[in-house]
């Protein structure tokens, strides 16, 4: 088994959004390369197969749906392994932290100065086709109730506005 990966910066603990959450255990500065996403490099068709299978699972509620992240056209990281301690960080509609691609490693970093004992989340930018299938229990004053794209939540609005009248 692969070294779990860790960071000085973090604890994971039970969460109010959604199972275990990760945490600051310190304070942490904007711009802080906090943990790197790890998993299995794999390729877009297997992606496609294990999304499949772990939505199934997370449909039953013993874990989450999907620890996917793209790397390139042909690539993606699968996140589902026991090493990854990055995959605990949920999601939210008002994100303080968010992925950034370096050179095929996925880091989270810090988009605003994080406090001590505060939630790491961002945003999964799921899309929109799919909006459905992923409703948000963030509870930020933000949320528009699904996990969607950013470029995308205008049109989701739109459409949940239409809906109701």
């Amino acid at each position: 088994m692969k070294k779990r990966s860790t960071s000085p910066y973090i604890v994971v603990r039970d969460s109010k959004i959604h199972g275990h959450g990760v945490f600051a255990k310190k304070d942490i500065p904007k711009n802080t390369q906090i943990i790197e996403y790890v998993g299995e490099r794999i390729t877009k068709k297997e992606a496609e197969r294990r999304a499949d299978i772990q939505y199934e699972i997370g449909e039953k509620g013993t874990q989450g749906h999907v620890y996917l992240f793209e790397i390139n056209k042909r690539y993606d990281i699968d996140g589902n392994v026991p090493w990854n301690t990055a995959k605990s960080i949920n999601h939210s509609c008002d994100p303080n932290c968010e992925a950034e691609d370096d050179k095929g490693r996925i880091w989270i970093l810090s988009k605003r100065d994080i406090k001590k004992g505060e939630e790491l989340t961002y945003n999964y930018g799921y899309d929109f086709e799919n909006y459905k299938e992923h409703p948000c229990r963030c509870g930020s004053p933000k949320c528009i109730r699904y996990i969607i794209k950013e470029k995308d939540r205008n049109k989701l609005k739109k459409l949940l506005e239409k809906k109701k009248k």
